[in-house]
């Protein structure tokens, strides 16, 4: 396949490029940082570089099979009465506006692959529930959800699947900013299950990896528009529970109501 990833000079992206590269992919690298092999230096916060980058690509590419969108940005940490507002900006730039632009830039080569196209998002925490003093990431990665789900529904009558992926408690660059900012700015919940969170990836790595592959598969096809979390749902098991899946509410979100509103609530 060829795949295009954003946020790949460190994290989750920088693994799964290597992984997927490894594997025999052909994979083109976007991100801050310089890189070696196929790859472009793209502030995906920035929509005329990010439609700079998608236009090289395709003067090698005639098409793409898949896009990941990897990059993100953690800070500002603290309360959100307390953060920068163009703190708070930055932060919706690169990880809604980034994901965005790279989806808007790159549709046209994925359009144009033979097999059915896969857009594969990441989600992060505070974006199914309230997680106090990251607001402007959680706020941001909320986006990101809606924004899968919003894609998947216009795309019903096209060649294209969009989900997006929880991975979990990982440690990387972003759990080395909580422990920096101190219970004070992050919290104490936050500060102390960072300090206690294992350097050991390997295991988490190869759980990511193992539900990108299975929604990059034609095992696959039609599954589209669900937030899947890595470490907590049966995704080995999605592709026979495909019908029953886009015919639910599953891994989506929405909001609750009682069975007898309007009598109790």
């Amino acid at each position: 396949m060829k795949i295009a990833i954003t946020g790949s000079s460190s994290g989750i992206g920088r693994f799964l490029a290597d992984a997927l590269a490894a594997r025999g992919h052909e994979v083109c690298r976007l991100a801050r940082s310089p890189q070696t092999g196929f790859s472009f230096q793209c502030d995906v916060g920035d929509w005329h570089a990010v439609d700079g980058c998608a236009k090289k690509i395709a003067e090698k590419w005639t098409s793409l099979d898949a896009l990941i969108c990897c990059a993100g940005i953690q800070e500002p940490i603290g309360p959100a009465m307390k953060i920068d507002p163009l703190a708070w900006r930055k932060n919706l730039a690169v990880n809604l506006d980034g994901t965005f632009f790279a989806i808007r830039a790159f549709y046209p080569l994925l359009k144009k692959t033979t097999a059915r196209a896969k857009v594969i998002c990441f989600s992060g925490g505070g974006s199914t529930s309230p997680r106090p003093n990251f607001a402007a990431y959680g706020v941001a990665k909320t986006g990101v959800i809606r924004l899968v789900e919003m894609l998947a529904s216009e795309w019903q009558d096209e060649k294209l699947d969009i989900n997006a992926i929880a991975p979990g408690a990982i440690f990387t660059k972003m759990t080395e900013e909580v422990l920096a900012r101190g219970e004070k700015l992050a919290g104490q919940k936050e500060f102390e299950s960072a300090a206690k969170m294992s350097r050991d990836n390997d295991a988490k790595l190869a759980k990511v990896l193992g539900l990108v592959e299975t929604l990059l598969s034609a095992q696959s096809d039609g599954i589209s528009g669900k937030l899947i979390s890595t470490p907590w749902d049966p995704w080995q098991n999605l592709p026979a529970l495909r019908d029953e899946l886009m015919k639910s509410d599953i891994y989506t979100l929405r909001r609750i109501v009682p069975e007898d509103r309007g009598k109790k609530f």
